[in-house]
Protein backbone atom coordinates (compact mmCIF):
# COMPACT_ATOMS: atom_id res chain seq x y z
CA UNK A 1 0.00 0.00 0.00
CA UNK A 2 0.93 3.56 -0.37
CA UNK A 3 0.41 5.59 2.52
CA UNK A 4 0.78 9.13 2.75
CA UNK A 5 0.98 10.23 6.65
CA UNK A 6 0.41 13.75 7.35
CA UNK A 7 2.57 15.03 10.54
CA UNK A 8 6.22 14.02 11.53
CA UNK A 9 6.31 14.08 14.79
CA UNK A 10 6.53 11.17 17.30
CA UNK A 11 3.46 9.52 16.40
CA UNK A 12 3.57 9.99 12.60
CA UNK A 13 7.61 9.09 12.56
CA UNK A 14 6.92 5.89 14.85
CA UNK A 15 3.86 4.97 12.54
CA UNK A 16 6.14 5.23 9.18
CA UNK A 17 8.40 3.14 11.03
CA UNK A 18 6.34 0.25 11.34
CA UNK A 19 4.24 0.64 8.27
CA UNK A 20 7.74 0.40 6.65
CA UNK A 21 8.46 -2.30 8.51
CA UNK A 22 5.65 -4.25 7.29
CA UNK A 23 6.41 -3.63 3.63
CA UNK A 24 4.36 -0.71 2.77
CA UNK A 25 5.77 2.33 0.41
CA UNK A 26 5.27 5.65 3.03
CA UNK A 27 5.63 9.24 2.40
CA UNK A 28 5.26 11.41 5.09
CA UNK A 29 4.45 15.59 5.00
CA UNK A 30 5.44 18.17 7.37
CA UNK A 31 6.47 21.87 8.45
CA UNK A 32 9.60 20.92 10.01
CA UNK A 33 12.87 20.61 7.57
CA UNK A 34 14.67 18.61 10.35
CA UNK A 35 11.76 15.83 10.99
CA UNK A 36 11.54 15.49 7.06
CA UNK A 37 15.32 15.16 7.10
CA UNK A 38 15.20 12.32 10.09
CA UNK A 39 12.33 10.36 8.13
CA UNK A 40 14.71 9.86 5.06
CA UNK A 41 17.97 9.51 6.29
CA UNK A 42 17.06 7.56 9.47
CA UNK A 43 14.06 5.86 8.85
CA UNK A 44 13.95 5.76 5.24
CA UNK A 45 11.03 6.92 3.93
CA UNK A 46 10.18 9.58 1.48
CA UNK A 47 9.48 13.34 3.54
CA UNK A 48 7.70 16.34 1.55
CA UNK A 49 8.88 19.19 3.20
CA UNK A 50 5.79 22.03 3.48
CA UNK A 51 1.94 22.02 4.64
CA UNK A 52 0.24 18.56 4.44
CA UNK A 53 -2.97 21.04 3.92
CA UNK A 54 -1.68 22.74 0.88
CA UNK A 55 -3.05 21.27 -2.52
CA UNK A 56 0.18 21.42 -4.02
CA UNK A 57 1.94 19.53 -1.51
CA UNK A 58 -0.28 17.03 -1.20
CA UNK A 59 -0.66 16.34 -4.96
CA UNK A 60 3.56 16.57 -4.95
CA UNK A 61 3.36 14.07 -2.37
CA UNK A 62 1.22 11.78 -4.63
CA UNK A 63 -2.40 12.19 -2.78
CA UNK A 64 -4.01 11.20 -5.75
CA UNK A 65 -2.48 7.03 -5.50
CA UNK A 66 -2.55 6.79 -1.77
CA UNK A 67 -3.50 3.87 -0.64
CA UNK A 68 -4.56 5.39 2.72
CA UNK A 69 -3.93 8.76 4.50
CA UNK A 70 -2.79 9.27 8.37
CA UNK A 71 -3.71 12.62 9.98
CA UNK A 72 -1.64 12.80 12.77
CA UNK A 73 -1.30 16.74 12.86
CA UNK A 74 -0.48 19.05 15.87
CA UNK A 75 -3.96 19.96 15.68
CA UNK A 76 -7.32 18.80 15.38
CA UNK A 77 -8.56 21.55 13.21
CA UNK A 78 -5.55 20.99 10.80
CA UNK A 79 -6.39 17.40 10.61
CA UNK A 80 -9.63 18.06 9.40
CA UNK A 81 -8.71 20.46 6.62
CA UNK A 82 -6.55 16.99 5.59
CA UNK A 83 -9.64 15.11 5.74
CA UNK A 84 -11.50 16.83 3.70
CA UNK A 85 -8.82 17.74 1.01
CA UNK A 86 -7.90 14.34 0.92
CA UNK A 87 -11.69 13.10 0.56
CA UNK A 88 -11.88 15.48 -2.28
CA UNK A 89 -8.84 13.93 -4.13
CA UNK A 90 -11.01 10.44 -3.66
CA UNK A 91 -9.48 9.04 -0.88
CA UNK A 92 -11.10 6.79 1.08
CA UNK A 93 -9.30 5.15 3.58
CA UNK A 94 -8.46 8.01 6.04
CA UNK A 95 -6.75 7.32 10.19
CA UNK A 96 -7.25 10.42 12.16
CA UNK A 97 -5.20 11.24 15.39
CA UNK A 98 -7.65 13.07 17.38
CA UNK A 99 -6.56 15.22 20.78
CA UNK A 100 -9.95 17.50 21.77
CA UNK A 101 -13.23 14.83 21.64
CA UNK A 102 -15.08 17.96 20.39
CA UNK A 103 -13.97 17.11 17.00
CA UNK A 104 -15.23 13.60 16.89
CA UNK A 105 -18.79 14.44 15.29
CA UNK A 106 -16.69 16.62 12.74
CA UNK A 107 -14.66 14.53 12.13
CA UNK A 108 -17.05 11.95 11.25
CA UNK A 109 -19.18 14.36 9.39
CA UNK A 110 -15.76 14.51 7.47
CA UNK A 111 -15.53 11.27 6.37
CA UNK A 112 -12.47 9.87 8.33
CA UNK A 113 -12.83 5.89 8.26
CA UNK A 114 -11.21 5.77 11.69
CA UNK A 115 -10.96 8.05 14.49
CA UNK A 116 -8.40 6.89 17.29
CA UNK A 117 -7.93 9.11 20.41
CA UNK A 118 -4.70 8.82 21.64
CA UNK A 119 -5.62 10.58 25.37
CA UNK A 120 -8.93 7.81 25.26
CA UNK A 121 -5.95 5.20 24.86
CA UNK A 122 -3.44 6.36 27.07
CA UNK A 123 -6.35 6.96 30.30
CA UNK A 124 -7.55 3.28 29.22
CA UNK A 125 -4.29 1.49 28.97
CA UNK A 126 -3.58 3.79 32.46
CA UNK A 127 -6.48 2.54 34.11
CA UNK A 128 -5.81 -1.07 33.30
CA UNK A 129 -2.54 -1.09 34.47
CA UNK A 130 -3.88 0.16 37.68
CA UNK A 131 -6.93 -2.24 38.06
CA UNK A 132 -5.63 -5.33 36.35
CA UNK A 133 -1.53 -5.20 37.20
CA UNK A 134 -1.62 -8.84 36.09
CA UNK A 135 -3.07 -8.54 32.63
CA UNK A 136 -0.11 -7.63 30.40
CA UNK A 137 -2.85 -5.76 27.58
CA UNK A 138 -6.41 -5.53 27.43
CA UNK A 139 -7.52 -4.26 23.90
CA UNK A 140 -11.66 -2.73 23.40
CA UNK A 141 -13.71 -3.47 20.82
CA UNK A 142 -17.14 -2.66 19.63
CA UNK A 143 -17.43 0.42 22.16
CA UNK A 144 -15.90 -1.53 25.04
CA UNK A 145 -18.58 -4.11 24.71
CA UNK A 146 -15.99 -6.99 24.28
CA UNK A 147 -12.27 -6.86 25.52
CA UNK A 148 -9.27 -9.30 24.23
CA UNK A 149 -6.89 -10.34 27.45
CA UNK A 150 -3.21 -10.89 27.38
CA UNK A 151 -2.89 -12.68 30.21
CA UNK A 152 0.18 -14.94 31.61
CA UNK A 153 -0.15 -18.29 32.99
CA UNK A 154 2.13 -18.83 35.84
CA UNK A 155 3.17 -22.51 37.67
CA UNK A 156 0.54 -21.48 40.09
CA UNK A 157 -2.04 -20.41 37.82
CA UNK A 158 -5.41 -22.71 38.31
CA UNK A 159 -5.52 -23.53 34.69
CA UNK A 160 -1.69 -24.40 34.30
CA UNK A 161 -1.38 -28.24 32.78
CA UNK A 162 -5.13 -28.40 32.11
CA UNK A 163 -6.37 -28.36 28.10
CA UNK A 164 -8.72 -25.75 26.53
CA UNK A 165 -11.58 -28.09 26.22
CA UNK A 166 -11.05 -28.72 30.10
CA UNK A 167 -10.83 -25.15 30.45
CA UNK A 168 -14.15 -24.69 28.73
CA UNK A 169 -16.05 -27.02 30.80
CA UNK A 170 -15.05 -26.04 33.87
CA UNK A 171 -18.83 -24.36 35.34
CA UNK A 172 -16.43 -22.12 37.16
CA UNK A 173 -15.58 -20.51 33.56
CA UNK A 174 -16.85 -17.36 32.84
CA UNK A 175 -19.52 -18.22 30.19
CA UNK A 176 -19.05 -16.18 27.20
CA UNK A 177 -15.65 -15.95 27.49
CA UNK A 178 -12.92 -18.10 24.83
CA UNK A 179 -9.04 -18.55 24.86
CA UNK A 180 -8.21 -17.72 20.95
CA UNK A 181 -4.43 -17.36 21.43
CA UNK A 182 -1.73 -19.30 23.03
CA UNK A 183 1.55 -18.75 23.34
CA UNK A 184 4.24 -21.30 24.50
CA UNK A 185 6.98 -18.36 25.41
CA UNK A 186 7.91 -14.51 24.20
CA UNK A 187 10.44 -15.98 21.14
CA UNK A 188 7.64 -18.60 20.08
CA UNK A 189 4.77 -17.71 17.39
CA UNK A 190 1.14 -17.10 18.85
CA UNK A 191 -1.01 -20.23 17.82
CA UNK A 192 -5.11 -20.44 17.37
CA UNK A 193 -5.41 -23.20 20.21
CA UNK A 194 -7.46 -26.04 20.23
CA UNK A 195 -9.40 -28.46 22.84
CA UNK A 196 -6.61 -30.79 23.26
CA UNK A 197 -3.63 -27.79 23.67
CA UNK A 198 -2.71 -27.88 27.19
CA UNK A 199 -1.45 -24.45 28.52
CA UNK A 200 1.98 -25.08 30.00
CA UNK A 201 3.32 -22.61 32.93
CA UNK A 202 5.01 -19.68 31.78
CA UNK A 203 3.28 -19.16 28.71
CA UNK A 204 0.34 -16.43 27.50
CA UNK A 205 -3.05 -16.84 26.43
CA UNK A 206 -5.37 -14.33 24.89
CA UNK A 207 -9.09 -14.53 25.97
CA UNK A 208 -11.96 -12.83 24.37
CA UNK A 209 -14.70 -11.75 26.69
CA UNK A 210 -17.05 -9.34 27.87
CA UNK A 211 -16.55 -6.33 30.53
CA UNK A 212 -18.36 -7.81 33.00
CA UNK A 213 -16.73 -11.32 33.08
CA UNK A 214 -12.80 -9.31 33.41
CA UNK A 215 -12.72 -9.62 37.49
CA UNK A 216 -14.03 -13.14 37.11
CA UNK A 217 -11.82 -14.34 34.88
CA UNK A 218 -8.46 -13.31 36.82
CA UNK A 219 -10.25 -14.22 40.16
CA UNK A 220 -10.87 -17.95 37.84
CA UNK A 221 -7.25 -17.99 36.69
CA UNK A 222 -6.06 -17.14 40.21
CA UNK A 223 -3.95 -14.11 39.11
CA UNK A 224 -3.40 -10.57 41.38
CA UNK A 225 -5.14 -12.44 44.55
CA UNK A 226 -3.19 -10.89 47.05
CA UNK A 227 -3.68 -7.48 45.52
CA UNK A 228 -7.16 -7.51 44.40
CA UNK A 229 -8.61 -6.17 47.86
CA UNK A 230 -6.92 -2.77 47.78
CA UNK A 231 -7.64 -2.77 44.11
CA UNK A 232 -11.32 -3.22 44.01
CA UNK A 233 -12.50 -0.03 41.94
CA UNK A 234 -15.84 0.33 40.66
CA UNK A 235 -15.51 1.51 37.26
CA UNK A 236 -18.43 1.56 35.16
CA UNK A 237 -17.07 2.74 31.66
CA UNK A 238 -15.01 -0.40 31.87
Amino acid sequence: MYVLIGGAGMMGLGLARQLLQLGHTIAIIDIDPLACSFAREKIGVMAFEGSAVSSTVLIEAGIRKADAVVAALRDDALNLALITLSRSYGSSHIVVRMRDREFLQAYRLAGASHIISTIDLAVATMANAIEYPDVESMMHFEQGQVKVLKLPVPADCSVAGRSVAAIAQDPRFPSGSLIIGYQLNPEASVEIPNGNTVLQAGSTILVVTRPEFVHPLIDYLGLNASRRPALEVSHPNL
